[in-house]
């Protein structure tokens, strides 16, 4: 998970071109395990800029170099938020999704973002909208 965090913030960091400062780690789900010998591929790349936070999509497979076999292992959510020279968030660029699969993360994130918030104390859930969106028809 140490390796994790750091791929993340590399690729946060990257995008705004800041120091960034973790902010919150969504669900880890593992699927299966890294065993002591193998090696371990980590992905990590925003999918969504917000104003001062960012979020990261976290894929990691192990590969058993014996074998040959690559699997995944587990894959996160993570979010950053930039900061200035004295330490306070600052803006961050928007992205652009261009493929079908980050068009596909990028869409998704506000819903992820705002359960977030709701989980952290940070918004109500009256005013999640994107959420209620999935539940009530009107």
């Amino acid at each position: 998970m140490y390796w994790m965090d750091i791929a993340s913030a590399l690729s946060a960091s990257k995008h705004c071109s800041s120091p960034v400062v973790t902010a919150s780690v969504d669900n880890i789900s593992f699927e299966s395990p890294i065993k002591l010998g193998n090696v371990v591929h980590i992905e990590a790349k925003v999918t969504r800029a917000f104003t001062t936070s960012m979020e990261v999509h976290l894929s990691v497979w192990g590969e058993d170099i014996v074998h040959q076999h690559r699997y995944k292992s587990n894959e996160a959510y993570y979010t950053f938020v930039s900061l200035d020279s004295k330490g306070k968030p600052t803006p961050v660029p928007q992205l652009a999704p261009v493929t079908e699969s980050e068009k596909k993360l990028f869409d998704s994130a506000l819903r992820r973002r705002q359960l977030r918030l709701i989980l952290g104390g940070k918004m109500k859930p009256d005013d999640a909208l994107e959420l209620k969106a999935l539940f009530v028809k009107e």
